[in-house]
């Protein structure tokens, strides 16, 4: 074993010294100038040199290699900011220790024992180590060194080790490549790397020489074209066949054909006389053109012929969809004063005119030779008629965007749809300002394009879905386009003038207003989409689901029907939604698996009924809820809603010994957890009047609503609460044919909710037969079918004692009081409670 030494250490930033390699370094660190200073004071001038693991400005032995290089310090330079010198690495050392010594670092290191091939001579070893020096040659001479430097270099390094050590100092390594080198004790090992790394290098030129000689061929290939067009440019305009003249020519024609506004027309000219003042080739002339040729797309003028004839528009409303009512009697008051205003406007129009020719021809008269001027008749037009922004808002699948497709074909106009689902980016909207070779107009103005009419009905889909971004706010950038008063005089990015928009008749959809910005909504005329009732689905999907999935299918109707009962049952218990969606989906599948049958030769025909419906698709997937088959002690059964429909809740309340709390499970949201708290108080304020015993208030009450995995919430459950509250307390047992929904106070009252329309529906639906909602919300029950109430027995309340006197089994409510028949386990009769 080698003898060990100890000498100061300079740590290494990004950086190795291989041995026999003279390499310059700068040195700033406190500890690395005493290092230096304190090997400067030793007669050999001997240093120990190691890389750092990491960049880091202050020195650990943790930080340091196990490996450095035994080095001598050459010339110094001092300066204020530290000091510059030669390293010249003598051998590899091994650290045994690392130690701090008077501000700077100290290592105890032995000479690292390389380990020499086993046989020099040997025809491998021979090969390898010319292999390397031949590589090493080329890799210098195309580096740029001179021939006699290189032959020197190879002259004055023979011996296999020092040379790769010699050739490593000069590769382009990564530090983890340089320290894996400098640790390789093997000089056959050593030669191996270095040969991979020096082919690595010469791969590299390689390929930076093809690519510098593909763009010199490119840029003189560029030049050779822009030359020969020149010429080719100028042989035409001998032969009077200059194209590119023509389509100017073109160009300029249709943008004269164009009614354009001053202040458009000017900047029209202006960018064309730019055009032709420049080549046809440049990049930049490209792009005024692209622009100029998208002004000359877009419809100024042009408009559809409208054909507002409201009978025929209420028979294609009918034609396209079922039910709907309301919102065709909207559209339907929409389009008549659509109708009543054109009117209006042409007849202004018409006498405007008759009273400007009356006036000229008097002036003409008194004086024949002044011209007069009058007031534009449209200067003076009420801006009143402006077309409305709707906002179709509803659960997914109700006929939203078929219904906007109706009003255009009612309209006789173009129409237009654009999806803002997931849009993130101000420019998808306004455009791209033309500071680039790829800038494009916004979707608006595309669509407009699109279009090719000044009037189109154009809608916006998923308006609810917009995002906003570093790159902007389209909900932002919507407030222009979708405001009446501001719409004339849409400015795109891209355009850079005032583009119209105010003929145009925009349409939003929606699934969730909260989502929508409030300055948006406010300029928005909202028409509500309910969900459809089953009655309703089931003439849906007679007149146009079966249909048409029987038609994609490839089959007719003499192959396959579908019963009212087997729709039925795909309507209840394959499909949960507000829309008809999954119903179509689920018709479609039943078709497709009839065809497979038809067309492998099992069956000819088929008709399918309920018995047919779980073998072709399955086990049922819905499984909502149902009504009780008997009264219950602690168990209510409430409404709720949901964007896929309503249905209903049971709430569940048990007494159980503990300290008198309350315990709510069921994933309750806040909201709902102060209902039960507000019933909870209410019972106790009231114990006496709805005879319960106060020493039931010592137990624990435990309050659950099930289907624990959602998420509930909502004021709507507070009835409901009360009464199985009320109902565990005084062990009366709660009817299990009444459905109940309301907002309760800790003064009895019940206020109103909404969703009356889908509650009921979704009460129906698990075989209610009686409901109690708000009186407040008596002018909702117009929205739900008569078919619907003539099941129901409803009762409307407005205290929550009338309430309990429908929800609790024996309760009657007369004269603003709550009776019981009979107390619980047909006891004595409670006593009345005061409102």
């Amino acid at each position: 074993m080698t003898e060990t030494t100890t000498l100061p250490v300079i740590p290494l930033r990004e950086a190795v010294l291989f041995p026999g390699v003279t390499s310059p370094i700068a040195a700033g660190r406190k500890g690395t100038l005493h290092a230096i200073e304190a090997a400067l004071k030793t007669e050999s001038k001997m240093i120990f040199v190691v890389s750092q693991r990491e960049n880091r400005e202050e020195v650990s032995p943790e930080i340091l290699h196990g490996m450095g290089t035994v080095a001598t310090i050459g010339p110094v330079q001092r300066g204020p900011s530290g000091m510059r010198l030669l390293l010249n690495g003598l051998y590899r050392g091994i650290v045994v220790r690392y130690e701090d010594s008077e501000g700077y670092m100290i290592a105890s290191t032995r000479e690292a024992e390389e380990m020499s091939p086993l046989d020099e001579a040997s025809p491998t070893f021979q090969a390898l180590y010319r292999e390397t020096r031949e590589r090493a040659a080329e890799l210098g001479r195309r580096a740029g060194m001179p021939k006699e430097a290189v032959q020197q270099f190879l002259a004055e390094n023979t011996d296999p080790g020092r040379f790769a050590d010699m050739v490593s100092g000069h590769l382009e390594l990564k530090l983890s490549e340089a320290q894996e080198l400098l640790e390789s004790l093997s000089v056959e090992e050593r030669l191996r790397v270095v040969l991979l790394r020096i082919q690595r290098q010469i791969s590299i030129l390689d390929a930076q020489e093809q690519i510098k000689s593909q763009v010199q061929e490119e840029i003189g290939d560029r030049q050779r074209e822009m030359f020969l067009r020149q010429q080719m440019k100028a042989i035409q305009k001998e032969l009077g066949e200059d194209t590119a003249r023509d389509d100017l020519d073109e160009l300029r024609e249709n943008l004269a054909k164009l009614d354009l506004s001053e202040n458009v027309r000017k900047e029209v000219d202006r960018e064309f006389g730019r055009l032709e003042r420049m080549g046809p080739e440049g990049m930049e002339a490209q792009v005024i053109r692209t622009y100029l040729e998208t002004i000359a797309e877009l419809p100024w003028t042009e408009k559809s012929e409208e054909r507002l004839d409201i009978d025929r528009a209420s028979e294609i409303l009918e034609e396209d969809h079922y039910a709907l009512g309301d919102v065709k009697d909207r559209i339907l008051e929409f389009l008549s004063v659509k109708l009543l205003q054109q009117r209006s406007e042409s007849e202004e129009e018409q006498a405007a005119t008759d009273a400007q020719s009356e006036t000229i021809e008097d002036e003409q008269e008194a004086k024949p030779s002044e011209p007069t001027e009058s007031p534009s008749p449209t200067l003076a037009r009420d801006t009143t008629g402006r077309n409305p922004i709707l906002l179709f808002s509803g659960p997914p699948g109700v006929g939203k965007t078929s219904v906007a497709q109706s009003i255009a074909r009612a309209m006789g106009r173009e129409y237009i749809r654009i999806s803002l689902g997931g849009v993130r980016d101000e420019a998808d909207i306004r455009g791209h300002r033309r500071t680039y070779v790829g800038a494009m107009p916004g979707r608006i103005i595309q669509g407009m394009k699109q279009a090719g009419t000044l009037n189109p009905v154009f809608l916006l889909d998923e308006v609810d879905k917009l995002g906003s971004s570093f790159q902007g706010d389209p909900g932002s950038a919507l407030l222009e386009v979708l405001d009446p008063a501001q719409n004339n005089s849409f400015t795109d990015h891209y355009l850079g003038v005032p583009f119209d928009l105010s003929e145009v008749q925009f349409i939003c959809t929606a699934n969730y207003l909260e989502n929508i910005p409030g300055p948006l909504r406010d300029r928005m005329e909202m028409v509500e989409f309910a969900g459809y009732t089953e009655r309703e689905k089931l003439e849906i999907a007679r007149r146009y689901l079966t249909p048409r999935q029987i038609k994609q299918a490839g089959l007719n109707e003499d192959q396959i029907s579908f019963s009212e009962a087997a729709v039925h049952e795909v309507v209840s218990r394959y499909t949960r939604e507000s829309g008809v969606r999954q119903l179509e989906r689920e018709l479609g599948r039943l078709a497709r698996k009839v065809a497979r049958k038809i067309a492998s030769g099992k069956i000819e025909k088929l008709d399918i009924d309920t018995d047919e419906i779980a073998d072709l698709l399955g086990r049922p997937k819905v499984h909502p809820e149902h009504a009780a088959e008997e009264d219950q002690i602690g168990v209510a059964t409430g409404m709720y809603y949901t964007p896929v429909g309503g249905d209903i809740m049971f709430v569940e309340a048990t007494p159980m010994p503990g300290k008198g709390e309350l315990v709510l499970t069921g994933q309750l949201g806040d909201v709902m957890k102060e209902s039960a708290r507000a019933a909870w108080s209410y019972a106790r304020a009231h114990s006496t009047d709805l005879y319960i015993d106060q020493e039931a208030f010592k137990n624990e009450v435990h309050v659950h609503v099930p289907a624990g995995s959602i998420p509930k919430e909502g004021p709507s459950a507070g009835v409901a609460m009360a009464t199985a509250l009320v109902s565990a307390l005084s062990k009366r047992p709660a009817r299990y044919d009444v459905a109940m929904t309301g907002e309760i106070t800790l003064s009895g009252r019940v206020l109103p909710i909404g969703g009356v329309k889908e509650k009921v529906l979704g009460a129906v639906r698990a075989g209610i037969s009686a409901i109690v909602i708000p009186k407040a919300n008596e002018a909702d029950l117009d929205d739900v079918p008569e078919e619907v109430l003539s099941q129901l027995e409803v009762h409307l309340v407005s205290e929550l004692g009338e309430a309990l006197a429908h929800t609790l089994r024996g309760g009657v409510y007369r004269h603003g009081q709550l009776h019981f028949k009979t107390g619980p386990g047909g006891g004595p009769a409670a006593s009345d409670l005061q409102h």
